[in-house]
């Protein structure tokens, strides 16, 4: 297969940053990157911007970085609270899942992206949890919060069997087989 050799202008995810010279597919680079404005073919004097992409790069990593750590620290001092609607029990209809933490998030004047959040698994019973946001590849924080009842925990309703009941179990007969 025909390769080409190109030089990333633009952060093109699972490929590279502004700067990066990588190997694609010929068709890749001629149909998408190029086109697209992401890259341009790697030639002697497209080789001396370079220089200055890995500047450019260096300026907008610093800034993700910063922006991460300032929603850190948001994040950090935040309480959130999930009121789901409850059965007999305590038991929840349903689940607390990343949307529900996002929709939070963002009532609450937080906005990242959905993504960030990594919720193993959702979130099936009442009490405190904890949630992994990875803002940026060095900065990740553990948010706890609280899913509560929306209305008042009703004692599950246990049916007692006969002999608590002070009866005899019932003996079942089978149907003779025809």
């Amino acid at each position: 297969m025909a390769h080409s050799e190109v030089l990333l202008l633009k952060l093109v995810d699972g490929l590279g940053a502004e700067g990066d010279q990588v190997k694609v597919r010929a068709g890749y680079a001629r149909n998408f990157l190029l086109p697209q404005g992401m890259a341009v073919p790697l030639t002697v004097s497209n080789r001396k911007q370079v220089e200055a992409l890995k500047k450019a790069r260096a300026l907008r990593e610093a800034k993700e970085l910063n922006g991460a750590q300032e929603i850190a620290a948001k994040l950090a001092k935040t309480n959130i609270a999930i009121a789901v609607k409850t059965g007999e029990g305590g038991k929840l209809f349903g689940a607390v899942t990343t949307n529900d933490i996002h929709a939070k998030l963002s009532a609450a004047g937080i906005e990242i992206e959905k993504r960030r959040i990594h919720l193993g698994q959702p979130v099936k019973t009442l009490g405190k949890h904890e949630v992994k946001i990875r803002l940026h590849a060095d900065v990740s924080v553990d948010l706890a919060f609280d899913v509560v009842s929306e209305n008042p925990i009703e004692p599950a309703a246990t049916e007692a069997t006969p002999a608590e009941k002070g009866e005899r179990p019932v003996k079942r007969e089978r149907a003779p087989k025809a």
